[in-house]
């Protein structure tokens, strides 16, 4: 699972922990934000575009797969960065490492919004932090089926050709 923790002005606003995915996205129709990124306190670059997604394993096949992301198996413990719609901005999502932490400064002239699981929206301003990371929650599921039935799945769901 993930955790997202919001921050505006050197104090916690809310701890937030997602199963599938945390999404920091513009508030209304007709602005981009700007996210300054940072993974484990080193600046990788500021994102112009709708939103970034900071999906797990288990939300790669939801709204992070839609958005152009990459498909992880369940047992990874990594997490994917993928941003929505970017504006001349490094437009491929990112797989890291398990136990990374990422923090997003939001840069708006509007109202942003942090989405948890899609339960939670969240508005944020101009200045706030979004830092995600590992939760200290786990998920485990019960599997009935051989390994390889996540693959299966995936193929039948997505309407692929299974050829045997």
């Amino acid at each position: 699972m993930v955790r997202a923790e919001h921050w505006r002005d050197d104090r916690q606003q809310g701890t937030f922990d997602a199963l599938n995915e945390v999404v920091v996205s513009r508030g209304g129709p007709a602005h981009v934000i700007r996210l300054a990124t940072f993974i484990n306190h080193s600046y990788l670059t500021t994102y112009t575009a709708d939103g970034m997604i900071l999906s797990t394993p288990t939300g790669s096949t939801a709204y992070a797969l839609a958005a152009g992301g990459p498909i992880l198996p369940p047992e990874l413990k990594n997490l994917l960065l993928i941003p929505v719609a970017p504006h001349l901005s490094l437009d491929r999502a990112i797989v890291l490492s398990e136990g990374e932490r990422v923090r997003l400064d939001i840069q708006t002239t509007q109202v942003a919004v942090l989405s948890v699981d899609g339960q939670f929206n969240i508005e944020l301003i101009n200045g706030d932090s979004v830092i995600i990371g590992t939760s200290p929650y786990v998920s485990r599921f019960l599997r009935l089926q051989e390994r390889t039935y996540f693959y299966k799945t995936l193929l039948q769901r997505l309407g692929w050709p299974q050829i045997k």
